[in-house]
């Protein structure tokens, strides 16, 4: 919806930073949020009150999709274009480094998430709330992230493959350093710098992919943000089971490493698309008198 409403590029990287904000904002502050409800008031308060919060978005999204509804029948009589399909974009390699790159970039939040307050509890000694909160100080983080990716994205338009690759590296080097925290303090300075290079990721690479749309593509953009959602949902869907059997086979010690490894090497991948940036989408008028020409060169030709 937002990539389809903000057609420019710098009001929707804009636009799209926000939406990220927020969804890092439920991601972080869900672990101290329920660790501190279950602790203090039991395990049935934590789902009640998440129960009552979805009612209330579904009611909010349910207000918002109706009227863009009303406005799309009103705008019925236009024909609108048929979009790319999802396996096509799939063989976009342009498309499938961004997917990478956005699953990397989840994958040490996703790995992290189940194992760390094990790790919290045998090495500190942490308590329930403890270990949720660990998570909450990188909301800020993540925010200046985002701030950050926006802003650079005014000046310089074509390196945001190069703001997804440091935010990768960083969040390898970050998870490389967990393992040698030994106080809760301490422990907070590497999740905020994971939080931070997730941020980098996400804002450059999502509104990428609608730029890939939209210059090698059909300028729908369901396909191609479904695609993210995968991304994802295959980081977070492989967290908990390849992450647990990781630290009971070995240790914490070698998923941080993994984990470092992977985003340190998946990185340069980025690199192809240093020149991508350099296309422009065709305007509408182009790309019907591109339609228009090759009709008439078809009907010259029979």
């Amino acid at each position: 919806m937002i990539a389809d409403r903000y057609q420019d590029e710098s009001s929707r990287s804009r636009h799209l930073g926000i939406a990220l904000a927020f969804i890092s904002f439920g991601s972080l502050v869900a672990p101290p949020f329920g660790g501190f409800l279950y602790q203090f008031f039991g395990k049935r308060v934590p789902f009640i009150t998440l129960a009552l919060i979805a009612l209330f978005d579904g009611i909010l999204l349910l207000l918002i999709m109706y009227s863009t509804r009303v406005q799309s029948d009103n705008n019925s009589t236009i024909k609108k274009p048929k979009g790319t399909p999802i396996w096509r974009l799939l063989m976009d390699p342009y498309i499938t480094i961004c997917a990478g790159a956005l699953a990397m970039a989840n994958v040490g939040l996703a790995f992290l998430e189940p194992t760390i307050s094990i790790w919290m509890r045998q090495e500190m000694n942490a308590t329930e709330w403890q270990m949720g909160l660990i998570w909450l100080p990188g909301f800020l983080p993540h925010i200046s992230g985002v701030f950050l990716t926006v802003k650079l994205y005014e000046y310089y338009p074509n390196y945001q493959w190069l703001l997804a690759a440091i935010g990768l590296v960083l969040q390898g080097v970050m998870c490389l350093l967990i393992p040698f925290c030994t106080n809760f303090g301490l422990l907070m300075i590497p999740i905020s710098g994971i939080c931070f290079g997730n941020a980098l990721v996400d804002t450059a690479l999502l509104p990428t992919l609608a730029y890939i749309v939209d210059v090698r593509h059909t300028s729908v953009y369901g396909s191609v943000y479904a695609i993210a959602d995968i991304s994802y949902s295959v980081a977070y869907a492989m967290g908990p089971i390849v992450a647990g059997s990781i630290v009971h086979t070995t240790n914490f010690f070698t998923l941080n490493i993994l984990i470092f490894l992977s985003s340190i090497l998946y990185a340069p991948a980025l690199y192809i698309l240093r020149h991508f940036y350099a296309y422009k989408p065709m305007e509408n008028n182009e790309t019907q008198s591109l339609r228009h020409q090759s009709s008439h060169h078809s009907n010259l030709e029979y």
